[in-house]
């Protein structure tokens, strides 16, 4: 369970007029390096007396500065905002917000936070969490009550030593039941130890049971890959991957090494000779486009670094600047060279979604749409076209990061049509009893092995087959639930 602040933005470095130095970081794409040379540090600028008078000048201004020139929807900012705003208040004062019915393409995912530090670790996977993910559904329509299913549990994680399971049902927490009224203060409050009262599921009824689990959330590093398996189906070997979050390496490490285990998988794949794939994504909100990249140039059939997978647009008034500066190279990614690379053994690519699948994970669907068929299994994806850097400032005055959006994305067919998700080809909802993953009887991945063996079975277009009202998960609330981050290196002053 992700104990964080819900996030509101994020890295890169960039400097131009008088303002604090920032450092720019995007998750994904090679290593950027906007241009705008020297920037000088405002916070030299700023007298006593102006500081007192309006201490929130200098973090505001900062923001703003950085906004004006990377914010995706720059020409929407406000001319004169109101720079005496508390820096989270004022952020949020200069987006142009989305709005489903007048501005259906605004802004749903910048978000700012006030530690950098804390920013840019659970963009990376740390975190201070139990180590479990969950979703929560009212316990039954109309009902207060609330109850919390849990997804998955990280290995060595608090949860797991507690003994708690995928599929576990939690209804009370410290001896409350959960409700509308309580779930966000017991379940992401300050408190840092849970004592978990389970519920069972009995003739379609949810009764509270006597068990209980005592977890205690402590930092901890999530590894995005979850399991991989080989099946064989139908005189098909099957390769299964369930991948939660794109990340190359752990917090503060260089040595990339999450895209390194996926290349070994991969390798193993080829090894067997896997000519099906389904890549479970359904818990996986986004992260990298780098490692985006890395994995679908491991997957894509007779693709190469000659061919696109995606680019960028930014905003009209960075666009010519970057493009004297770095040339059109600076808005692609096209695939890398990968021996593991199975595409030429598959036809086809099947991927797993839920509303949680996001970002760098639908750019995986949409990169590669254009050279191999790819078939979605379960709900609508989340539905997030726009990448974002991260924003700090690298002078360590500014304790604050955000996370902006800067730039949209498109395919090499030029296709970026997916803003209210993927419509999945063949519908599959979780029920409420829960089964392993990797389980072949389990619901999305039976579905998708019938699919393979040509023998589509009673699972397969099955829809509502969790009665209970989903309100929302914690997954929302990793690293801003949805994110497509590219990496970006420090600006050169």
């Amino acid at each position: 369970m992700n104990n964080s602040a819900m996030p509101t933005t994020a890295p890169g470095a960039v400097q131009s007029r008088p303002i604090a130095r920032r450092t720019f970081q995007y998750l994904s794409i090679a290593a950027f390096a906007l241009l705008l040379a020297s920037c000088k540090d405002q916070s030299a600028d700023v007298t006593p007396q102006v500081a007192a008078a309006n201490p929130n000048g200098l973090v505001d201004n900062w923001i703003l500065d950085n906004m004006r020139e990377v914010y995706y929807w720059n020409d929407k900012i406000p001319a004169n905002p109101d720079t005496t705003l508390a820096p989270d208040k004022f952020f949020d004062s200069i987006l142009n917000k989305y709005d489903a019915t007048s501005n259906p393409t605004g802004d749903r995912f910048s978000w700012i936070e006030e530690s950098a530090t804390e920013l840019q670790a659970s963009l990376s996977g740390e975190t201070t969490t139990t180590g479990m993910e969950y979703t929560l559904y009212l316990r039954s329509a109309g009902s207060d009550n609330i109850i919390a299913q849990v997804l998955y549990v990280l290995p060595g994680s608090p949860a797991e030593k507690a003994g708690i399971k995928r599929g576990d049902i939690i209804s009370k927490v410290n001896g409350q039941l959960l409700s509308r009224t309580n779930y966000v203060d017991l379940l992401y409050g300050t408190s840092t130890t849970f004592n978990f009262g389970l519920a069972s599921v009995s003739n379609n009824t949810l009764v509270d049971t006597d068990v209980s689990k005592t977890v205690t959330a402590t930092v901890f590093q999530e590894n995005p890959v979850f399991l991989d398996s080989v099946y064989s189906v139908g005189g098909k070997t099957v390769g299964y991957l369930v991948y939660n979050q794109f990340v190359p390496g752990a917090n503060n490490s260089t040595a990339n090494e999450y895209d390194a285990q996926l290349d070994a998988i991969f390798g193993d794949f080829k090894a067997k000779g896997v000519n099906e794939l389904v890549l479970d994504l359904r818990y996986n909100p986004g992260g990298y486009t780098s490692s985006s990249a890395n994995l679908a140039s491991l997957i894509g059939k007779g693709v190469g670094p000659g061919k696109l997978y995606f680019r960028e647009e930014w905003n009209a008034s960075i666009t010519p600047l970057l493009q004297k500066e770095y040339g059109s190279s600076f808005f692609v990614q096209n695939f890398v060279t990968k021996a593991q690379n199975i595409g030429g053994n598959l036809s086809r690519l099947f991927v797993l979604t839920t509303d949680h699948t996001a970002s760098a994970s639908e750019l995986i669907i949409n990169g590669l749409r254009p050279y191999m068929t790819v078939t979605t299994i379960g709900t609508t994806t989340y539905g997030k076209n726009v990448g974002s850097i991260t924003i700090t400032d690298d002078t360590g005055k500014i304790k604050w990061g955000m996370q902006p959006i800067v730039f949209k994305s498109y395919n090499s067919a030029n296709q970026s049509d997916y803003s209210t998700g993927f419509t999945p080809t063949i519908e599959v909802e979780e029920p409420l009893n829960l089964l392993p993953l990797g389980d072949v009887r389990e619901a999305m991945l039976s579905t998708a092995l019938a699919q393979i063996s040509g023998t589509p079975g009673a699972r397969t277009g099955v829809a509502n087959a969790n009665p209970l009202p989903a309100i929302g998960s914690s997954i929302q609330r990793k690293a801003g639930g949805a994110m497509m981050v590219k990496p970006m290196k420090a600006l050169p002053l």
